[in-house]
């Protein structure tokens, strides 16, 4: 309290010369205030962005391995890999099940895309994917109502499907859909289930093609493979993905590259699949997240600095102009530390407010940035603290050497100054 009690003269005698110069004040705080937004609202922009990207590569599974059909885009391509490779298929799936040990599910996909569908929808198609009932543990799903399909229902082709989020309400609405009906070209499947809201890329994650995740129908294999029939089936594999998980306390990266080596060798090294590791993707995610934060600090950095030599600048001139003030403070008693501790008091004030003031610039532009642009911005106690700090750091630094300069003044010849 003592402490606290000697400053109060300080900060008083700051503010009271700082809003002598109002206008002056709140344009040296400026750099400040740009600064620390700039600060605050790239990396709520990047940690937004990391985030979506985090939870999307968490969804897939940290302990999964997905590979990926590198399918043919026209004829000529699909002969030239057929003289080398088969493409990936059910006996892929098997081979990998026979010699890869430490799987805890695994199962083959086959993707369809419709091109009608009843209810009819005015937004995109949804996607038709077949798969085992393992997906659902595979896949971490989560039903919000109903259930999803059995093996029994696999085995005898059962036209039953489960929706994704925005498959449901596109096609059937907010009202519950389970038990009702939809027809995807030509066949009617019911609905069985309905999955929870879950996370998706905006853009490719290595390997994976951009999927909606909320945005499918999905079916057992056996009812996709035998019930719809692609038009362009003659340009794609067999299958055209396979979805493992490895049991807990196994190696996923390890596991990849055995799964690797097992395709390279029987595709005889066409090149035609890509196997992905979300485990080693979010680790390079992690990585590549720390090194953005460090240039986005470097970069809103500068903006602290020339808003910083804006404080010095500003002390300097405040310095010649209240020679004579100093002089008479001196001759009166006033130590060289009484001069240097006020005059810093004044270059911290300026940048404490306008940190404070910069906070709230870049809490907001991070809104209109996340409203315009649609991007997911999250500002995190972190950006926040690191900004203030570094603003707060930046007027006692640069607020030095005017402080000193005062306090050097002879208290004569300040007193004859004019």
């Amino acid at each position: 309290m003592s402490v606290l009690t000697a400053y109060l003269p300080d900060l008083y005698m700051g503010l009271s010369s700082l809003l002598v110069h109002k206008l002056r004040t709140l344009l040296t705080m400026l750099g400040m205030i740009f600064g620390v937004g700039a600060v605050v609202a790239m990396l709520s922009i990047t940690a937004g962005a990391q985030q979506e990207m985090m939870s999307y590569i968490d969804l897939l599974g940290v302990n999964n391995i997905i590979i990926e059909a590198k399918e043919a885009v026209d004829r000529n391509e699909l002969q030239a890999r057929r003289a080398v490779s088969p493409g990936l298929t059910f006996r892929d799936y098997r081979a990998i099940l026979e010699n890869v040990q430490g799987l805890e599910a695994a199962t083959p996909r086959k993707r369809f895309k419709p091109t009608r569908v009843l209810p009819k929808t005015n937004q995109e198609m949804p996607l038709l994917i077949g798969v085992l009932p393992n997906y659902e543990q595979i896949g971490n799903l989560k039903i919000v109502s109903g259930r999803f399909f059995t093996e029994e229902e696999n085995l005898r082709s059962a036209p039953v499907c489960v929706l994704g989020e925005s498959a449901k309400v596109n096609l059937l609405g907010y009202d519950d859909a389970v038990g009702k009906y939809i027809k995807i070209n030509d066949v009617w499947l019911q609905v069985i289930g309905v999955l929870s809201q879950q996370a998706v890329a905006d853009t490719d994650v290595e390997g994976l093609e951009v999927v909606n995740r909320n945005n499918l129908v999905i079916a057992p294999l056996n009812t996709v493979m035998r019930r719809f029939e692609d038009s362009n089936s003659y340009l794609k594999d067999e299958i055209d993905g396979i979805y493992i998980k490895v049991a807990p306390g196994v190696d996923s990266i390890e596991t990849a590259n055995v799964v690797r080596a097992i395709l390279t060798a029987t595709h005889k090294d066409a090149g035609d699949f890509t196997v992905v590791v979300p485990a080693h993707l979010l680790e390079q995610r992690r990585r590549t997240q720390f090194i953005f934060n460090v240039v986005m600090i470097c970069i809103a950095g500068i903006s602290l600095l020339v808003g910083g030599i804006g404080i010095m600048n500003i002390m300097l001139a405040t310095v010649l102009e209240r020679t004579r003030e100093i002089g008479i403070r001196r001759a009166i008693g006033a130590r060289q530390a009484d001069i240097i501790r006020q005059f810093l008091t004044e270059a911290v004030l300026i940048s404490i407010v306008g940190g404070l003031i910069g906070i709230g610039f870049g809490f907001t532009l991070s809104r209109v940035i996340a409203a315009a642009a649609g991007w997911s911005t999250v500002v995190t106690f972190i950006s926040i603290a690191v900004a203030f700090g570094v603003s707060v750091a930046i007027g006692l630094l640069f607020g030095i050497y005017p402080a000193v300069q005062a306090a050097k003044l002879d208290p004569i010849e300040a007193i004859r100054y004019e």
